[in-house]
């Protein structure tokens, strides 16, 4: 419907009047303008009338094309007369007060903001100057200056800034003037050296004569005052003029007064104005010292902790938050050096480096914290930061990171070493020479003999489950130990012929010998245990007999109920009569295994202390009044693992102990380890965050200042005191223990009574690392909540704050028939602490900080001794139990060597494992289709905090040694060389990163050392042999975890995509490359529910070129090299969406890994050209992705979206506008948007 025009006495519609009017208008422009005042005043004032009463009229003068705004300021420029300067100052409000931004922009591109200062110098000459000049003018620049840049940088050129400050000084009591003038000064004030220049010139004290205890009048003029304020409390002059002035005091009494007397919440701005500007103060260490002395932390903690039940103050309480934590004094870490509590003597000093660094410094260096780090020049910055400078530097340079060097990304095959040097790894690659005569190759069921297995040949022929994550019931059990399997007359099992040699069968273990074992039941009691000699009846020495005595070995071994037990001083039993007397009871397999408590190494006197600890519990669960009546010592009755767990052995496991190095000489045997782990049948979903959780715990921290005589701050545990580190007291405290393979917990400090702040040890020869933890606690009240804050984390950002649990292993369920480690934790957050990291510790860095990562837990069992840690443990014993394990599951279809690689820095064996299929027979055809398999390398566990690397190697061994037609496909397709564990030295010092050398070995590839990285030196040369003999292998992998990322993925290498994501100029011969190299991770993506195909990366980095990938496709010329990472938490795509991630998952992500090699094989063996077409439109539609989203798909990338829940894991900030936008963001930091800036914190720990 047409809308009727609206006419005027000359019957011109009204749209086109405007526009007759600024004709008019532009034709007085100049000196017509001064002659007729009069005229311009009415042209002027019906312009106004038109656009104030016509939204058209606006529009039109708006509208592209139009010369409208131009003649408005040109005329504004030309007139001299204060009403006609006026009505062009109220047309421009008018216009400017609807279209949002658009007109602004328009009005400032024209220049209009340098005519309203032109026209403000000249007003502010005139004595008095015009106030409905002033008013207009002022107002209309506090509306266009937030929209020009360069609003500061004008005003200061143009002197309009003292003209505001002068006119603000002349009207403290002219409230409706003094509001724009404010306004102006508070977008003055953003410009860093106008908020200077406004200071020297008093701005800051007019400020505070503005700024007033609570009244209901003027608010907003208050609210603008105090923004204002803020902004020039940014700078640091203007910050300590205000300290200076002793105005922290000022802010504090009125912050209390307006707290106090709003009581219906009302003015939250005016609130939040003042908390802004004390945080702007304390950016300073002068403004710090400042709101300490006037008791701040006092006044904001209670004003705080009455906020928290109202919601909709929390950004008061994350503000107040953000105050007291800066303010809170820097603490130094409760050790007497940042570096490890073990120390090993390398056999030499790298000339450079962070270790070269660490044997560099004198003696008596005070590493934990130094005095300088909280000096006033690095204040500001250091609060400012997001999070870690490192962090930030590599998402500023995500793109400079990629390697954009054409010659370093086409792979050259280097091996760098000449042959004659490299022959002598040919001895590892028997089976490219063996010709196989005199092996009978008939079917056997019997396993090849091998004198380390502990499995009979009985037991070889049971079918092997391969690993999936579906829940076994109780009755899908595979129970190796049947009565069958027992009978050596059942069926047509017969030993192994000694005519069927091994191909080379490892040297056999050393026997059992177990002098007496000494330990401390109680305070002042010792107790002796006798154990049996190895001849006396079956133990893990027998092993090593002869395989023809293997029917009568098995019915020894068949009694699993070997028995240790604890003897009271004056009543000894011999090992032999209790292992006669278990023998008496005939059963063929009984459901419990005795053992003594706690676990020992033979001959070791061990410091594991009882009094309501980890020594005593056996008692009142195993054997009640077991002392009393007979006088013998604890004997427990646990569940036979073996039944559930088919390649673990306790006994074995033992025996492995003794073998391995460990650089503090550990004694004991950690439980879990010792019972095995069954994984949980039901599901462990990612815990939910609750709501306000990190603020509430972090309001506990600042109680301890408040509150000091709550604060035990007892030692529990030191290392550092090797001689006792477990410290006696009354019985109130819980006990800690680390001293065990794979642990790490260097001190327990009681900070209340259940609470305990916990310091992991750094990795040997290094002063950081410091994310594995894995200790034992005792003495716990059943029903008490724990909180344990482990104080000393570095990265500044974890999954614990995504869902992820620790994880719990209760010895009392284990005995129940639960051996397992399971999710736990309630209120679990990280986030930035007030324990100061030195700049030694920071690598140069100062002002930095440690984290918390804090969890809450209760204990479900009297007596009880749990176990906590990081990720479910694989210690270096439990890989070599299972690799005696899988030894016995070798048929004679199964070609399985095991060589020692070389040995560690610290004195262990590196195994290197060759797993293929037996040739069919010893004609030339199948030899030479044996020798001629293409080869596969894995390795794991090159960082030994990454302990899912290993599981997921597991899951692989046992699918390779499985009898399914796949597995035997597999075997027959491939010949797979395989370091399952690249770091055995870090794993059994529970280090987190590196080896005994400090290092990181996954650094080391370019360039390694043979006496201080052996295990990398030698498998590159292995490597390096293959390129030598033209078989390098199809497909390298090495398994790892990440810490910051969900699901299972892998990173690659390409050329081009590395150049898609760079800025480098290519020619299409440069980007020639087969897309081979996508096809593993494609089809892992189809079968393997965990791997997530959107997370993997083909780019080559600079900072990664030292990595196994990199040099692997580099120097070695595989294409298809990759990195699998794993992650720590769980999955947030696919089948396993929601849920942490168990080992079950992870043991079944590694036999994928094996079916996705056998789809390799037939899609590379047909020339399957579908699969490469199908490659190639991913391919491009990854880059079409990449280019519409962001100029790069750096694969640093924090993965979590932001909106999940803004974190405040940082106590600094600086932008003050920050508000929760939604209920999804209710922590929110000053800076809601900065899990964007993040980077993975992985930047330089991903390979």
């Amino acid at each position: 419907m047409n809308k009727p025009k609206m006419a005027t006495e000359k019957g011109v519609p009204s749209n086109s009047r405007v526009l007759m009017l600024l004709g008019q208008l532009e034709r007085m422009n100049g000196e017509a303008m001064m002659r007729d005042v009069e005229t311009a005043r009415q042209v002027t004032a019906k312009i106004f009338h038109l656009i104030q009463t016509q939204e058209k009229s606006g529009k039109e003068v708006m509208s592209k094309g139009s010369s409208g705004m131009e003649v408005i300021l040109a005329s504004l420029e030309n007139t001299r007369d204060v009403q006609t300067t006026l009505n062009i100052l109220y047309i421009l409000s008018e216009l400017l007060t609807v279209g949002r931004g658009r007109r602004v922009g328009v009005f400032v591109s024209k220049g209009g903001t340098g005519v309203l200062f032109q026209i403000l110098i000249t007003a502010s000459k005139e004595l008095p100057p015009s106030e409905e000049l002033m008013l207009q003018l002022h107002s209309l620049l506090a509306k266009v200056g937030p929209k020009d840049r360069k609003f500061g940088v004008k005003a200061r050129l143009s002197g309009a800034l003292n003209a505001t400050v002068n006119l603000t000084k002349q009207n403290l009591q002219n409230t409706k003037l003094l509001l724009p003038c404010l306004q102006v000064l508070r977008v003055y004030s953003t410009n860093s050296v106008n908020a200077i220049s406004l200071g020297k010139n008093g701005v800051v004290e007019l400020m505070f004569k503005i700024v007033a205890p609570y009244s209901k009048k003027n608010t907003s003029l208050l609210k603008v005052a105090l923004d204002a304020l803020g902004a020039l409390l940014k700078s640091k002059t203007n910050a300590r003029r205000a300290v200076d002035g002793g105005h922290v005091h000022v802010l504090l009494a009125l912050y209390q007064d307006w707290h106090q007397n709003d009581t219906r919440h009302r003015h939250m701005l005016i609130r939040k104005g003042l908390l802004v500007c004390l945080r702007n103060i304390t950016n300073i260490k002068l403004g710090r010292k400042a709101f300490i002395d006037a008791d701040g932390m006092r006044i904001l903690y209670n004003s705080s902790t009455e906020c928290l039940p109202v919601r909709t103050l929390d950004p008061l309480l994350n503000t107040s938050s953000l105050i007291m934590r800066k303010c809170f004094p820097k603490n130094r870490l409760p050790l007497p050096t940042i570096k490890s509590a073990f120390h090993y003597e390398l056999p030499h000093v790298p000339a450079v480096g962070p270790v070269a660094q660490l044997y560099s410094q004198p003696p008596g260096v005070d590493d934990v914290v130094d005095e300088s780090d909280d000096n006033e020049e690095t204040d500001a910055d250091t609060e400012n930061d997001t999070e870690n400078e490192e962090d930030e530097k590599d998402q500023r340079t995500a793109n400079d990171d990629i390697e954009t060097d054409l010659n370093k990304l086409h792979p050259k095959k280097n091996p760098g070493r000449p042959f004659e040097e490299l022959r002598v790894y040919e001895r590892f690659f028997l089976e490219l020479s063996e010709d196989f005569q005199g092996y009978n190759f008939e079917p056997s069921k019997s396993a090849s003999s091998t004198s380390s297995s502990s499995f009979s040949s009985t037991r070889s022929s049971r079918p092997i489950i391969v690993p999936t994550a579906q829940a076994l019931s109780p009755k899908h059990v595979p129970i190796t130990s049947s009565l069958e399997d027992r009978n050596p007359t059942k069926g047509d099992h017969k030993p192994p012929s000694p005519s069927v040699p091994a191909p080379a069968p490892p040297a056999p273990l050393t026997p059992l010998e177990l002098d007496t074992i000494h330990l401390t039941k109680d305070q002042d009691r010792k107790e002796e245990a006798h154990i049996p000699s190895p001849d006396t009846h079956a133990t893990l020495s027998s092993l090593t007999k002869a395989p023809s005595q293997a029917q009568m070995l098995e019915q020894d071994l068949a009694h699993v109920l070997e028995c240790v037990s604890l003897e009271a001083e004056g009543a000894l039993n011999t090992g032999e009569e209790v292992g006669r007397e278990v023998k008496q009871e005939g059963s063929p397999v009984n459901a419990t295994r005795h053992i003594q408590s706690p676990l020992l190494l033979g001959g070791i006197t061990t410091r594991r202390v009882g009094g309501g600890g980890g020594s005593n519990w056996g008692s009142d669960c195993g054997s009640e009044g077991a002392e009393d009546e007979a006088g013998e010592g604890a004997v427990l009755e646990v569940p036979d693992t073996a039944l559930l767990l088919p390649l673990h052995d306790p006994d074995l496991y033992v025996e492995m102990v003794k073998g391995t190095h460990s650089v503090p000489q550990y004694a004991e045997v950690a439980y879990p380890d010792y019972f095995g782990h069954v994984a949980p049948t039901f599901r462990e979903p990612l815990q939910e965050r609750v709501y306000g959780v990190q603020r509430s715990k972090i309001f506990q921290d600042i109680e301890r200042l408040i509150h000091p005589n709550d604060i035990v701050d007892k030692v529990v545990y030191d290392l550092d005191i090797p001689s006792c580190p477990v410290i006696e007291d009354s019985g109130e405290s819980l006990k800690f223990n680390s001293q065990f393979e794979s642990g790490n917990l260097r001190k327990a400090v009681q900070m209340r009574k259940y609470e305990y702040d916990l310091v992991l040890n750094s990795d040997i020869n290094s002063n950081h690392y410091h994310q594995w933890f894995y200790f034992e606690v005792s003495g716990m009240r059943v029903g008490t909540t724990y909180r344990f804050n482990i104080i000393n984390s570095e990265k500044s950002n974890s999954q614990f704050n995504y869902g992820m649990q620790v994880l719990m292993y209760s010895v009392q369920e284990a005995i129940s028939g639960r051996p397992r480690w399971v999710r736990t934790g309630t209120d679990i957050c990280y986030y930035k602490n007030h324990f100061a990291r030195s700049s030694i510790a920071a690598g140069g860095q100062k002002g930095k900080s440690y984290y918390t990562m804090t969890f809450s837990t209760s204990f479900s069992h009297k007596d009880d001794v749990c176990y906590f840690a990081y990720h479910y443990p694989y210690t270096y014993s439990t890989l070599k139990m299972h690799l005696s394990k899988l030894e016995a599951l070798r048929t004679s279809q199964i070609y399985l060597r095991q060589d020692v690689l070389c040995e560690t820095l610290g004195g262990n064996s590196c195994p290197l494992l060759t797993i293929t299929a037996m040739p069919e027979s010893n004609s030339n055809d199948h030899i030479c289709q044996f020798r001629n398999r293409p080869l596969i390398f894995l390795s794991a566990r090159v960082h030994p905090g990454e302990t899912n690397a290993s599981w997921v190697m597991k899951g692989t061994l046992e699918f390779l040694m499985g009898t399914s037609p796949l597995a035997a496909s597999l075997r027959e397709a491939y010949i797979f060389k395989i370091v399952p564990m690249l770091n055995p030295d870090g794993v059994i010092n529970g280090n987190h990163r590196c080896s005994l050398s400090g290092e990181d070995l996954n650094r080391q590839w370019q360039n390694p050392n043979p006496e201080l990285h052996p295990t990398i030196y030698h498998t590159k040369s292995l490597l390096q042999y293959l390129a030598h003999i033209q078989r390098a292998p199809l497909v390298f992998c090495d398994y790892h975890g990440h810490s910051r990322k969900k699901n299972v993925f892998m990173y690659g290498c390409s050329v081009k995509e590395t150049v898609w994501q760079s800025n480098i100029s290519a020619t299409s011969s440069d980007l020639q490359e087969d897309l081979g190299y996508r096809a593993l991770p494609k089809i892992l993506s189809q079968i393997a529910p965990a791997f997530s195909m959107a997370s993997c990366s083909f780019v080559v980095e600079r900072s990664k070129e030292s990595t196994a990938r990199v040099v692997v496709w580099r120097e070695i010329g595989v294409q298809r090299s990759y990195t699998m990472e794993s992650t720590l938490c769980g999955c947030d795509q696919g089948k396993y969406k929601g849920l942490q991630i168990g080992t079950r998952e992870l043991e079944e992500m590694g036999a994928q890994f094996c079916v996705a090699l056998l789809r390799l094989k037939r899609l590379t063996g047909n020339r399957n050209h579908q699969y490469l077409l199908d490659l190639e439109s991913d391919i491009i539609g990854t880059q079409s992705k990449v280019v519409s989203s962001s100029p790069t798909t750096y694969v640093m990338e924090e993965d979590e979206p932001s909106f999940l829940e803004a974190i405040d894991y940082s106590a600094e900030s600086n932008d003050e506008d920050a508000e929760p936008e939604n209920e999804l963001a209710p922590e929110v930091q000053e800076n809601p948007n900065h899990l964007d800036q993040l980077s993975d914190c992985e930047t330089n720990h991903r390979d």
